[in-house]
């Protein structure tokens, strides 16, 4: 048997040895995953989910697991926001977990993050809590970044936002937790309802709560429609209060 021979039995003798240390790698009899490690600070994940959608991923062996794959299958969850994936010597998959922020409702059944990114939750009734936004796909991250303002704003004047609504003509409707209506119109409505905001102090606290809906669509004022079985606001004797 010459010198070329016996380098390439080697070389064959390698390669198989090779093929097989991978096949060993990727068999669940060889470094199978004994420990799954989840972190996170969870809320609203559960980790039964995340068990459930791991269960065919982690059935090779430790190295012959697909982290990509793994990354997809817990990121599909609703309550999921980021993950991250690594394998730990010897028979430990880690994997960690952001949980989504919801800051706000968007639209009937999907909830806003602190991003403007849209997930569905199991249950929309949970979070009646949280202020509704709705408007065009697409401007989610302007339409929250002005309610966001607007809630600022409100709350200086102890007031809530319960809804905010864009309409596709770009008007807008505000409803407080108070259950007061703002109807603003298209035309510089955030203007409109600084000017509004400004007039709180005048119309007098125990005032504000008694308004229904407020029409801002007018040029230099606005219109006042007061709730059911309010009495008529005798403006002349609350303005000349004021003044005192």
């Amino acid at each position: 048997m010459n010198k070329k021979t016996i380098n390439f039995v080697g070389i064959i003798s390698i390669l198989l040895a090779i093929g097989w240390f991978q096949n060993k790698l990727q068999s669940i009899d060889w470094l199978p995953v004994k420990y799954v490690r989840i972190e996170g600070a969870f809320q609203y994940i559960k980790k039964d989910k995340i068990k459930q959608a791991l269960q065919q991923q982690v059935s090779h062996g430790l190295y012959g697991i697909n982290l990509q794959q793994v990354q997809e299958s817990v990121k599909q969850l609703p309550w999921v926001d980021a993950v991250s994936v690594k394998r730990v010597w010897p028979d430990t998959l880690n994997i960690k977990i952001k949980e989504q922020l919801p800051v706000a409702r968007w639209r009937r059944d999907s909830l806003l993050n602190n991003n403007a990114e849209i997930f569905i939750p199991d249950n929309i009734e949970k979070f009646n809590r949280l202020p509704k936004l709705e408007g065009s796909f697409g401007n989610e991250k302007e339409l929250l970044e002005v309610m966001k303002g607007l809630m600022i704003t409100l709350t200086d004047q102890d007031l809530e936002l319960k809804e905010f609504r864009v309409t596709g003509r770009r008007a807008w409707y505000l409803k407080l937790k108070n259950d007061m209506e703002l109807v603003i119109g298209r035309n510089t409505p955030l203007n409109k309802f600084q000017r509004f905001i400004k007039t709180l102090g005048l119309i007098g606290r125990e005032q504000v709560t008694k308004i229904a809906i407020v029409d801002l669509r007018y040029p230099n004022g606005y219109a006042i429609t007061w709730k059911k079985g309010i009495e008529t606001i005798e403006w002349k004797k609350i303005a000349r209060m004021r003044l005192i």
